[in-house]
């Protein structure tokens, strides 16, 4: 994978339930982690006293995290209304040269913040909620 802009790793969301995806926000910095907890399956017989894990157990998760600017009020408005609601649509998270990972997310924390001569900014936390899909990049 080549050297990819920042601010080409995307988070979309399905703002109005029909399939069609609209970039959250101004971000301007993104993280996104992906998380599987481990089951230990280790006895007195492991071979070697070596750990054992039990192969495909544990709960799997995804978290995103990206602070910025609002783009617009609807996007404001949305993101905002997400957490009250605590609603689960689908989003993208657009990976360049990677992929895409799609499935339902949950707005975890949403932050705001602002300085005397600056914009305001805010924080966005999203927590998976359920399957994601990962939809690998086709190099042609």
């Amino acid at each position: 994978m080549a050297v990819q802009a920042g601010k080409d790793l995307l988070i979309k969301v399905d703002m109005t339930s029909d399939g069609q995806f609209e970039t959250i926000a101004g971000l301007r910095a993104t993280r996104v982690s992906f998380n599987a907890e481990t089951v230990d399956v280790t006895t007195l017989d492991s071979q070697g006293g070596w750990r054992e894990l039990l192969v495909g157990a544990g709960v799997r998760s995804a978290a995103i995290s990206g602070s910025g600017v609002f783009r617009d009020a609807g996007t404001d408005e949305r993101a905002r209304q997400l957490f009250f609601d605590g609603l689960t649509p689908d989003f993208q998270i657009i990976i360049p040269d990677f992929g895409v990972v799609e499935g339902p997310f949950q707005v975890a924390a949403i932050e705001y913040a602002g300085s005397l001569n600056g914009e305001a900014t805010f924080e966005l936390s999203l927590q998976s909620a359920g399957e994601l899909v990962f939809t690998p990049d086709v190099v042609v």
